[in-house]
C-alpha cells in the first residue's frame, strides 16, 4: 500500500494545529489556475482551521479578518496533492467509468491509500485527523476530474463518517471508524420511493427484539449501494410518533435479509452507484443503534446540512472542470474565419461571466464551510451555496458544450459528460426548491417584527 498524502501532512498538521489554535481564520476562496494544466496546477487560496477535536465552537472574534485569498500550509498541500491525484489517476479513467456505468474498484482502494476516505476521521482510528473544509477540498478537487468519484468521498465522508463520528457510541466508533478510513466504503440510506424530499415520510419499520431490532422495508436512490460495506440505514422504531420515532442504525453488507436490489440507469454520474436496498427481517446488534432511539430525524437534518456543502464543492469543481476544459479548446485549438473562437470578444465575455460565477459559488461554499467549522449558524449558507452552486454547474456546463461546438456535443470528450452530471446537483440532498424554501423560512424568519 503507497504512503497517502494525508499521513505525510500529519507532523505539518500537528505544528498548524497549535498555530491555528492561537489564530483561526475563517473565510473562503478563489482559485487561480494555471494555464498549462488539466488540473494538476491549480492552487486555492483558503482560509484554515484547525482539524475535528471538539463540537465546542471556536472563538473568532478577536481575530483580525484574513484576506480571502488565504490558504494555509495544509491546505495548501492538501489541494496540490488532490488536484495530481485527480489529474493523473482520476481523469483518465472517468470516460471508460462513465461508458461501463461502475466505478473501478482499483480506483476505490486507491481513494484509501490516499487517505480521501478518512479526511475527518482522527488518527486514534486510522483517519488523517483534519479540518471539514479539507473535506469540502477534496471533493471539489475530485469533481474537476469527475463528479462520480466526487459523489462517493463526499457521502462517505460528510455524511456518513461523520454521523459515526457525531453520534456513535464508543463501540460503533471503534468497530467501524478504522474499516471506514482504510478500506470500507459506507452508503447513506434515507430516501425511500414514496418519501425523497419529505424524507422523513418513511415506511421501513424497525421492531425492538431481546437481542436488538429488526428492521423491515426499502430505501431507494441510494448512493454508493455497490461498493459499500456498511450502511447508515433511518428506520421507524415508533410509528405511533411520527417522524419522532425514526432512528438510525448501522448495518453491515452480508447481513442474512439485507439485498441489494435493482441499480438505476442514470442520467449522469454514472459511475456512482445508486440502487434499491431491501430490508427483509434484518436482525441489527443493539450494538449497532446509532446515537438514541427517535433521534434519527434530527440526525439526518443536521447531517444533510452539512452535506449539502459537498454537494454544492462538487458543483463548483464540476463546473470548473467543465470551463476548464471548453477554454483550453476555444483557446488553442478551435479555429473559426481565420481565428482562434477564444479570441471572439462575444466568446470572451461568456467565458469571464461563466468563470464569476463559478468563483461567486465558490465563495458561497467556503464561507459555509468555514461558519460550519467556526461553531456558527450555517444552515442558510449552505443551503444558498447548494442553489447556486448547482445553477451554475447546470449553466456552466451546458455553455461549455456550446463552446466546444461539435466536440462538446459527441462523447469522445468530456464536455457532455459535465453537462449530464450538472443535473444531479440541483435533485439530490434537497431540490433546488426545498433550498429555496430553506432559505425563505430563515429570511422570513429574521426579518419579522
Amino acid at each position: 500500500m503507497s504512503s497517502s498524502f494525508t499521513r505525510a501532512l500529519r507532523p505539518a498538521l500537528r505544528t498548524s494545529s497549535r498555530t491555528l489554535a492561537q489564530r483561526s481564520s475563517a473565510i473562503a476562496g478563489i482559485v487561480r489556475p494555471a494555464a498549462s494544466s488539466n488540473v494538476t496546477s491549480l492552487r486555492r487560496n483558503l482560509s484554515s482551521t484547525s482539524p475535528r477535536r471538539s463540537a465546542s465552537a471556536i472563538d473568532i472574534s478577536d481575530i483580525p479578518p484574513t484576506p480571502i485569498t488565504h490558504l494555509s500550509e495544509i491546505e495548501t498541500a492538501m489541494t496540490e496533492s488532490v488536484a495530481k491525484f485527480a489529474a493523473d489517476v482520476v481523469l483518465p479513467k472517468a470516460r471508460e467509468m462513465d461508458e461501463a456505468e461502475a466505478m473501478d474498484p482499483a480506483l476505490v482502494e486507491q481513494m484509501f491509500e490516499q487517505g480521501l476516505m478518512g479526511i475527518e476521521i482522527p488518527e486514534e482510528y486510522g483517519g488523517a485527523g483534519m479540518n471539514f473544509t479539507a473535506a469540502i477540498i477534496a471533493i471539489e478537487e475530485l469533481a474537476r476530474a469527475d463528479p462520480s468519484v466526487s459523489v462517493m468521498c463526499d457521502v462517505h465522508n460528510t455524511l456518513c463518517n461523520t454521523a459515526l463520528l457525531k453520534w456513535g457510541s464508543e463501540h460503533v466508533k471503534r468497530t467501524f471508524l478504522p474499516r471506514l478510513a482504510t478500506d470500507t466504503v459506507a452508503s447513506f440510506c434515507l430516501s425511500e420511493p414514496v418519501s425523497g424530499s419529505d424524507a422523513f415520510a418513511m415506511a421501513t419499520r424497525a421492531t425492538e427484539t431481546p437481542d436488538g431490532f429488526v428492521l423491515n422495508g426499502s430505501k431507494m436512490w441510494i448512493t454508493n449501494s455497490v461498493e459499500a460495506g456498511v450502511f447508515l440505514v433511518f428506520a421507524n422504531l415508533d410509528p405511533s410518533k411520527g417522524y419522532k420515532g425514526i432512528t438510525a442504525f448501522v448495518v453491515e453488507k452480508g447481513t442474512p435479509g439485507f439485498s441489494i436490489a435493482k441499480k438505476e440507469k442514470k442520467l449522469g454520474i454514472r459511475a456512482s452507484s445508486t440502487c434499491v436496498l431491501n430490508f427483509d427481517d434484518v436482525a441489527v446488534p443493539k450494538e449497532n443503534l446509532l446515537g438514541e432511539r427517535g433521534q434519527g430525524y434530527k440526525y439526518a437534518i443536521s447531517i444533510l446540512n452539512e452535506g449539502r456543502i459537498g454537494i454544492a464543492a462538487q458543483m463548483t469543481g464540476l463546473a470548473l472542470g467543465a470551463w476548464e476544459n471548453a477554454a483550453r479548446y476555444a483557446w488553442n485549438d478551435r479555429r473559426q474565419f481565420g481565428s482562434l473562437i477564444g479570441e471572439f470578444q462575444g466568446m470572451q465575455h461568456q467565458m469571464a461571466q461563466a468563470y464569476t460565477d463559478i468563483a461567486a459559488a465558490r465563495a458561497l461554499v467556503y464561507n459555509a464551510a468555514r461558519r460550519k467549522e467556526a461553531g456558527q449558524d450555517f444552515i442558510k449558507d449552505a443551503a444558498m451555496a447548494k442553489l447556486y452552486a448547482s445553477q451554475v454547474a447546470g449553466r456552466v456546463s451546458s455553455l461549455a458544450v456550446e463552446w466546444m461546438g461539435g466536440m462538446g456535443f459527441v462523447r469522445e470528450g468530456l464536455a457532455e459528460k459535465y453537462f449530464r452530471d450538472s443535473k444531479i446537483g440541483a435533485i439530490y440532498e434537497g431540490t433546488s426548491n426545498i433550498q429555496l424554501n430553506t432559505i425563505a423560512k430563515i429570511l422570513q424568519k429574521e426579518y419579522t417584527s
